[in-house]
C-alpha cells in the first residue's frame, strides 16, 4: 500500500515542477543555466490574472489568455499534446479561421460614423502604423529574416488577429511569442499608452475640447463599408480576409434589416472566439518554447513597436493640432493604433484626468477604426512582400 501511495505521489504535477531534472536550461553568454520554467510560467500567468480581475485590465481578453498560459504550463497535463483538448483548440489560430471571425465581429459591433464624419481620421489611423516599421528594421538589424521581421513588426499595429494571421502565414514558428506579445500588450493598453501620451503633450493640449461631430446618415454607414471592401482588396488583394469580415460584420449592422445576426456577431460570437482564441494564445506560452532569448527579444521588439505606434499617433496629432490651431486634442492620435475600443477609451480618460468636461471618445473612434483597416492593409503589403 505504501508502494502505491509512494508511487502515485511521485507521478504528481507537484514533484515534476519541482523535479531538477526536468528544468528547462536557459542559454545565455555561453552558460547553460538550469530554471524551473513551468513554475515562473505559472507564476506569471497569475500575475496577469491579477491584473485582468483585481485592476480590471480588459480581462474579457486577458482572463483566457492568462489562464491558457496557466493550463499549458502544468506538468504532465498533455492539454497541448497531439488530441489534447488546446491542441484541437489552437487548430483555429493555425489555419486562419479566429482572425476573420474576430473582423466580423468587430465590425458588427463598431460605429463607422466618427470616421466617416471626420475623414482626416484616417491620417491618424496611418500614422499610428509608424510602431510596425519601426519594429520590422529593428528585427532585420538584429538578425530575424525578413518574414520573421515582418511578423514581429505587426505588432505594433495592435492588432492580435492581424498579428496572428500574418505570422501564421510567414514566421509560424514564431507564432507563440508573438501571439503572446501581440494579446498581452493589448490588454495592457491602459498601461502602456498613458505615461507616452502625458510625455508628449502639454496639459492645456490635453485639456482640449473638439467640436461636435456632423451627424452622418444611414446612407453613408451603408455605401461605407462597400465602397471600402471594393478599393481596398482591389488594391491589397491579400487583405481580403480581414477587410472583408470587417466591413460585412459592420454592413450588417449599418443595415438594419439583420438585427440577429448583428447581435449574434457582437455578442455571442464575439464571446465565443474570445475564449477560444485567448486560450489557444496562452497556450502557445509554454516554458520550453517562451523562455529563450529570441522570443524574449520578440516580446521588446513588440514592446518598441507598440509604443512607436502610439507615439506617431500623437505626434500626427500634435501636427494637426497645431495646423488647425488648437481645434485638435493630439490625444486621439493615440487610438490610432487599432485596439478597438480600448485606446479610444484611454485616450477619453487621459483627457477628462485634465478636464473632467472634455468627451473625446466619439472624436478617438475615428482613428481608431482608421487603425484597424490601416493595420489590415499594412498586414496584406507584408504578406505580399515576403509570403
Amino acid at each position: 500500500m505504501l508502494e502505491i501511495l509512494k508511487q502515485f505521489l511521485l507521478e504528481t504535477g507537484f514533484v515534476a515542477l519541482f523535479d531538477p531534472s526536468r528544468w528547462m536550461r536557459f542559454e545565455i553568454g555561453g552558460a547553460s543555466i538550469p530554471i524551473p520554467g513551468e513554475l515562473i510560467m505559472i507564476i506569471i500567468s497569475c500575475v496577469f490574472l491579477y491584473l485582468a480581475i483585481a485592476k480590471g485590465y480588459e480581462p474579457y481578453l486577458l482572463i483566457p489568455i492568462a489562464f491558457g498560459m496557466l493550463l499549458v504550463n502544468m506538468p504532465l497535463a498533455g492539454l497541448m499534446d497531439e488530441g489534447g483538448l488546446i491542441s484541437v483548440i489552437y487548430v483555429g489560430v493555425d489555419k486562419g479561421l479566429y482572425p476573420p471571425l474576430i473582423f466580423l465581429c468587430i465590425g458588427a459591433s463598431t460605429d463607422f460614423g466618427p470616421l466617416i464624419a471626420n475623414p482626416k481620421s484616417i491620417l491618424l489611423g496611418a500614422a499610428a502604423q509608424l510602431g510596425i516599421f519601426v519594429a520590422f528594421f529593428l528585427a532585420i538589424l538584429l538578425g530575424f529574416t525578413g518574414p520573421e521581421a515582418a511578423s514581429i513588426g505587426i505588432i505594433g499595429g495592435a492588432d492580435g488577429p492581424t498579428a496572428l494571421l500574418v505570422t501564421s502565414m510567414l514566421a509560424n514558428h514564431l507564432l507563440g511569442p508573438i501571439a503572446i506579445a501581440a494579446y498581452s500588450y493589448m490588454a495592457l493598453v491602459p498601461v502602456i499608452q498613458p505615461p507616452i501620451m502625458k510625455l508628449m503633450t502639454t496639459k492645456q493640449e490635453r485639456s482640449i475640447v473638439m467640436k461636435q461631430l456632423r451627424p452622418v446618415s444611414q446612407k453613408e454607414k451603408i455605401i461605407f463599408p462597400i465602397a471600402v471592401t471594393i478599393v481596398t482588396i482591389l488594391l491589397v488583394p491579400s487583405a481580403a480576409s480581414l477587410i472583408g469580415m470587417l466591413m460585412l460584420g459592420n454592413l450588417c449592422r449599418e443595415s438594419k434589416v439583420v438585427p440577429n445576426l448583428t447581435n449574434t456577431f457582437a455578442n455571442t460570437l464575439m464571446y465565443i472566439i474570445t475564449i477560444l482564441l485567448g486560450v489557444s494564445v496562452g497556450a502557445k506560452a509554454q516554458a520550453i518554447y517562451f523562455l529563450t532569448p529570441k522570443t524574449l527579444g520578440i516580446l521588446l521588439l513588440g514592446l518598441i513597436a507598440f509604443a512607436f505606434g502610439t507615439f506617431g499617433g500623437v505626434l500626427l496629432g500634435k501636427i494637426m493640432c497645431k495646423l488647425t490651431k488648437g481645434e485638435v486634442n493630439p490625444l486621439i492620435g493615440a487610438a490610432g493604433v487599432s485596439a478597438v475600443p480600448m485606446a479610444a477609451r484611454v485616450a477619453h480618460k487621459v483627457g477628462q484626468a485634465d478636464n473632467p468636461t472634455n468627451f473625446l471618445l466619439m472624436h478617438a473612434m475615428g482613428p481608431n477604426v482608421a487603425g484597424v483597416i490601416g493595420s489590415a492593409v499594412a498586414a496584406g503589403v507584408l504578406i505580399v512582400l515576403f509570403r
